[in-house]
């Protein structure tokens, strides 16, 4: 018979959640501080640069505390990634012989990065904003924009990280200011794929002006 000490039976030891789940976990715990508007406009600005975590999390989750305040941490979230991505714009055009080391492989593939690389030349605004509207890694195309294009093209690379991203944000927003905290599962499952479809859409529009009609 094997005696229990104190009732406490041995069980194995628990997965610990990755590193990505922590990250996540950390970020939704600003939405309970003072500081939560703050730490968006930073979450926002990294996720531009390194961070692997999009903003939404912490965007969703502040607007479902504070709906009447949805539209304000929208442009809060935008202002953030946007200056963010003007950073990485900055460090892809003026450092990256100085940081591609650190940033490949941590941040991403050398492959994904050059692929991205040859398609600036037909695509430019098109492609900022298809990584600005949808779940494509933005930090990505900030930081390649930099390398690839130069500062020739920086106005180009700030409307298109502009639009993309304020309406992004200002759309999460919308639908929690419309329909509240019930649309949160709406978002985490559905969002995504509406946004590429979205931007699908919106690009095949262009090529058939351009090259149809």
């Amino acid at each position: 018979m094997i005696e229990q000490q104190n009732n406490i039976t041995t069980t194995p030891a628990e997965k610990k959640p990755g590193i990505v789940r922590r990250l996540y976990d950390w970020m939704l715990s600003w939405a309970d501080s003072k500081w939560g508007g703050l730490a968006l406009f930073l979450f926002a600005m990294c996720e531009s640069i390194f961070f692997p975590v999009p903003p939404d999390v912490l965007l969703i989750a502040l607007c479902i505390g504070a709906v009447a305040k949805s539209f304000k941490y929208a442009l809060i979230c935008t202002a953030g990634s946007v200056f963010g991505a003007i950073i990485g714009f900055g460090l892809g055009a003026f450092a990256w012989d100085l940081v591609d080391g650190w940033f490949i492989p941590a941040v991403f593939s050398q492959a994904a990065f050059d692929s991205v690389g040859v398609k600036y030349s037909e695509w430019n605004f098109w492609l900022v904003f298809t990584a600005g509207f949808t779940p494509i890694p933005y930090k990505l195309i900030t930081i390649s924009a930099g390398v690839f294009l130069g500062v020739k093209d920086f106005l180009i690379f700030i409307i298109a990280s502009f639009v993309s991203r304020g309406l992004r944000f200002t759309l999460v927003a919308g639908l929690i200011y419309k329909f509240g905290a019930p649309i949160k599962k709406f978002i985490d499952k559905y969002f995504n794929l509406c946004a590429l479809a979205f931007t699908v859409l919106l690009i095949g529009g262009f090529l058939l002006i351009k090259y149809v009609l």
